[in-house]
This record gives C-alpha cells, structure tokens and sequence, in this order.
C-alpha cells in the first residue's frame, strides 16, 4: 500500500476484463458510508469509443484514454427517506432489531433533510471513499491507478445524463502500467501531521 503512486504512464493495449473491474468495484463498495446509504455509483470507461467520448471530457488527458479503464466516481446526494430501504437487509439478515429502524430514520433526517449542503458534503465523501479503497485494490493487484479532479463535470453530466441527485466527483484511471513513473513520492513525516492526546 505504501509503495502506491498515481501513474503518469499506462500500458496503452492492456485490458481489464469484466470480472477485474467488478472486482475492484466491489472492493470500493465495501467501503463507509453514513447511515450505510452506499451513494455512489460508477461508470467503467473501457471501450475504444467510450474513451473517444470521454477524452474532451477529460480535457484530453492521456491518462484517460490510456488507462485500461478509466471511472467516472459519481456520489449521490445524501437522502434519508432511503434509511429503511437500505437498512432492510440488515433486520431481515438479524444484525439489527426492526424497531431500531425509525429512529435510525430519524437521525438521518435531522442530519441532512433540508440541509442541501450536508447532503452533498456526504455525496463527495461517499464517492471518495469508494475511490479510495478502488486505488489501493488496484495497487494490490500491481496496477497503478490515477484520481483526476481535472475534466469537466457538467460535460459529464451532459453526456452521461446523470440524474439530478446525482454528482461526478472525480476520475479513476486504473490499469497496468509502462515504464517511466516515479516511485511514490515522498511524505512529510508521519510525526508532523499525527498528535497523540
């Protein structure tokens, strides 16, 4: 995990297959999210054509269109009437008592109805989260994987037609990589940025 770096260089012809990639997008979904709303959502950009559609997007980044795949991180606006839905599988599987559900529901609800921007504070948190844990698979896997907060998300928007709770918060090239990147750069000093009470 230490040795991750974002990757320049990608292996132009290398592929993913649709059982990597799944594999990588259910690791990023077991990832935390509040009141487990798992708002997010992720498109794989692999295709020769797909890529020719994201490369404006993606402000012709090489990154984009070189990667084996390249997601769109999409977040999902944080919504509490959604509580019981997702918490459901977890009373039927036993984990939690079913009158626990509606004060759960109710904690939700403080929180973020008619709260637009902790609604979607939780989105890009949710979706960075999932990103996450995807680069750190993908490290595990000998990949290399880049975040990219440079494109256009109201191009995306556009051409995805994302709903409208809907966010592009980043993207995540991932694939095999060629030679010529750097080693992980270095860190501040792990005792600069951690205190202990």
């Amino acid at each position: 995990m230490l040795s991750r770096s974002a990757t320049k260089y990608y292996d132009p012809e290398a592929v993913l297959t649709d059982e990597q990639i799944t594999a990588l997008v259910e690791i990023g979904t077991s990832a935390p999210t509040s009141f487990n709303f798992q708002n997010w959502r992720f498109v794989a950009v692999r295709s020769p054509e797909a890529k020719e559609r994201l490369r404006p997007i993606a402000w012709n980044q090489a990154i984009s269109y070189e990667a084996a795949v390249t997601f769109i991180i999409i977040g999902q606006l944080a919504d509490a009437s959604t509580v019981p839905a997702v918490f459901g599988p977890m009373v039927k599987a036993g984990y939690m008592p079913a009158d626990q559900l509606p004060e759960a529901e109710k904690g939700a609800r403080g929180i973020y109805d008619d709260n637009p921007q902790q609604q979607r504070d939780e989105a890009m948190r949710s979706a960075t989260f999932g990103a996450a844990a995807i680069i750190y698979a993908a490290r595990s896997m000998g990949w290399g994987s880049t975040p990219m907060i440079g494109f256009d998300p109201a191009a995306a928007r556009k051409e995805y037609n994302f709903a409208n709770n809907e966010i592009p918060v980043m993207l995540l090239a991932v694939g095999p990589m060629r030679d010529g990147n750097w080693p992980s750069k270095p860190r501040r000093p792990v005792l600069d940025v951690l205190s202990f009470r």
